[in-house]
């Protein structure tokens, strides 16, 4: 059995609304998730922007922090990677994005949405590499490297990247179902985690199966997942919701889960020793909902970033592990 996870909770560190993008952005920092540079880190996360029909799309931004987190150096200035053509699955959106640096390149395995008619969305995994030390990506092509599948007929999405041994691993979210709770709402989704790996980050094989076990009931809902290794377990968190009502219930919305892992395919859930379980909140800003957890580590420091109350509308915060030294 792993330590406890022990956080001190910093507040709310970026506001988007303090800021103005290329996209002309109406708030939101969605799925921040972050890329380590000599000097910085620079944090992606979707924002929103509102089109001629009144919807959203989401667009990939950054900001730049100093090395201890403790200080805003830059934010992006101009489109960091474009949304997808007319009829492609990144057309509406790509939220989120995940980084994986390499010797003279960072891949970016996005999420892309596309809008639907008898449902809201569907989603699909792509490609893009940046040879500007993440300033810019270019897709590797049109379409997904991963997308749906017979055992995984829609929502593929949230793709979480490692290599390890040479071999990327990746763990994402797949659709379950679509299901109307009630006779007069919208359908809900509902997700599972699973995971896949391959050797070139082009070519996938999944394993299209649960790897989470369900803490609230059969329809639960799992996000985001973010893995590390600290001494010799990997560490996931993710997020976690109902189905239904998520959106009016505090009861019902976002929280942070927690599991752990020796090889990283067999992972036991025990959302307690997460830290999260019962941490309390700073200000109220994520007093109704804690979401889209980032795990990641700096200057040998573990930091965690996520967001607060309506899935980030208003920024992201950070938590930084307090005893480090019980896990090596």
């Amino acid at each position: 059995m792993p330590t406890h996870f022990k956080w001190k909770k910093l507040g709310k560190v970026f506001d988007p609304t303090n800021y103005k993008f290329s996209c002309n952005s109406i708030g939101y920092s969605q799925a921040p998730q972050t890329l380590i540079l000599n000097d910085r880190v620079r944090v992606y996360f979707s924002t929103r922007q509102l089109d001629k029909i009144n919807k959203y799309l989401s667009h990939i931004a950054y900001v730049d922090f100093n090395l201890e987190m403790n200080e805003i150096l830059d934010v992006s200035n101009k489109e960091v990677i474009p949304l997808g053509d007319l009829g492609t699955f990144d057309e509406h959106g790509i939220f989120p994005i995940n980084i994986v640096k390499e010797d003279n390149r960072i891949l970016a395995f996005t999420t892309g949405i596309n809008r639907k008619l008898s449902v809201q969305v569907d989603a699909s995994i792509g490609l893009a590499i940046s040879y500007d030390n993440g300033k810019t990506f270019n897709k590797i092509g049109s379409g997904p490297v991963m997308t749906s599948s017979l055992q995984e007929p829609f929502l593929v999405a949230d793709g979480f990247v490692k290599k390890i041994n040479d071999i990327y691993y990746m763990w994402y979210i797949f659709g379950s179902k679509w299901k109307k709770f009630s006779p007069n709402s919208d359908p809900d989704r509902v997700y599972r985690i699973a995971y896949a790996i391959s050797k070139d980050a082009l070519n996938w094989t999944k394993n299209s199966h649960q790897i989470i076990q369900n803490r609230l009931n059969n329809e639960e809902c799992q996000a985001m997942p973010s893995v590390i290794k600290i001494g010799k377990m990997y560490h996931m968190f993710f997020c976690y919701r109902h189905a239904f009502r998520f959106r009016e219930r505090k009861n019902k919305s976002y929280k942070i889960g927690y599991a752990f892992s020796k090889d990283l395919k067999i992972w036991k859930r025990e959302d307690r020793l997460g830290g999260f379980y019962n941490l309390k909140n700073i200000n109220n800003w994520d007093s109704e909902m804690q979401c889209y957890p980032h795990i990641f580590e700096v200057n040998s420091k573990i930091f965690l970033l996520y967001n607060g109350n309506d899935f980030g509308a208003r920024g992201f915060g950070l938590a930084q592990l307090d005893n480090l030294e019980d896990f090596i």
